[in-house]
């Protein structure tokens, strides 16, 4: 078992390499939350979700990276502490995907083939909401060595929705308070999402089926993905006064904060190439890696299940 895959292993044992220059090629980025349709299970929705949409949507033009982190729904207590006059946000999500871009003419090229996912959503989604990065995330640290992660989280990591009640220093604090939080040892991994105000008057995704509204305190928001080696660390953290030293300036600049913790990261293109489990499928991906089926992984293989001779994808 390697150092990074154990969420107790002491610090000085983890991974200290940073690897945030990897992200550096996605310039334009899609955050789309999720919220799967009422009376449909769970497990049939996740693996759906994971084995079947994931792979159709991994092979549209376009597309430099693209990952789906899966929410616990069940698990939302002492996830994240608030200070007294920051609301907890209300609202109930299953899952967040990226999906990232090169440059302006990739995003318009995945926008174009779209709608072939869109009866997907009639399917699995009550409610889907795509927020715009057209400068991309910052990826701020990034210790996980594993960079096309598909499987249940190493990390204890959550997803923080930051509304600022559109406050014109809102932004440049949260940049700020971002920087502060990733130079910490204890956080392994930090990517800050800034999106455009979200306006449900032009709702994004543009499909026919499932909810693209949002409440007041959803439309001008900030994603900060943050990551610790276990729920221990990150509460030592939340203790420490690193931390406790910032209270004041986020009552002063947030309204409400949502956070939600992933239970699984499935990558399914990076660098621009469809990994095992975009070519596969990501429960395929899994058992290969579990049962060390290596013979799987090599050209003559993945080649038949290529679309064509034109389509390329990660070796390891």
């Amino acid at each position: 078992m390697t150092h990074h895959s154990r969420p107790n292993a002491p610090t000085q044992f983890l991974d200290t390499a940073d690897y945030s220059a990897r992200d550096a090629n996605v310039r334009c980025l899609s955050y789309a939350v999720v919220r799967k349709l009422a009376g449909l299970p769970q497990d049939l929705f996740a693996d759906y979700w994971r084995d079947v949409l994931g792979p159709l949507c991994a092979r549209l033009p376009g597309i430099s990276y693209y990952a789906q982190h899966h929410f616990s729904r069940d698990h939302w207590a002492n996830l994240w502490p608030l200070p007294d006059g920051v609301r907890r946000m209300d609202v109930v999500l299953d899952g967040a995907a990226e999906i990232g871009f090169a440059d302006i003419d990739g995003m318009s090229g995945y926008a174009k083939a779209s709608p072939v996912l869109f009866a997907d959503v009639f399917h699995l989604f009550e409610h889907i909401v795509a927020y715009n990065l057209p400068r991309g995330a910052d990826t701020l640290v990034d210790r996980e060595p594993d960079g096309i992660p598909n499987g249940p989280d190493q990390l204890h990591r959550l997803h923080l929705h930051l509304n600022g009640g559109s406050g014109e220093g809102f932004r440049p604090w949260l940049s700020e308070w971002a920087r502060q939080l990733a130079s910490a040892p204890a956080v392994r991994k930090l990517r800050l999402h800034l999106p455009e105000q979200y306006d449900n008057a032009h709702p994004a995704p543009p499909s026919p089926h499932g909810d693209h509204q949002v409440s007041e305190d959803r439309k001008d928001i900030g994603v900060i993905e943050i990551g610790f080696a276990s729920a221990l660390t990150a509460r030592e953290f939340c203790e420490s006064e690193t931390y406790r030293a910032t209270i004041e300036d986020q009552r002063r600049h947030l309204c409400s904060v949502g956070a939600f913790l992933v239970t699984g990261v499935y990558t399914y293109v990076r660098g621009g190439l469809l990994t095992t489990a975009g070519l596969r499928g990501s429960r395929a991906a899994e058992l290969i890696e579990k049962i060390g089926a290596v013979n799987q992984k090599r050209e003559e293989v993945a080649h038949l299940f290529a679309q064509g001779p034109h389509q390329q994808h990660h070796s390891n």
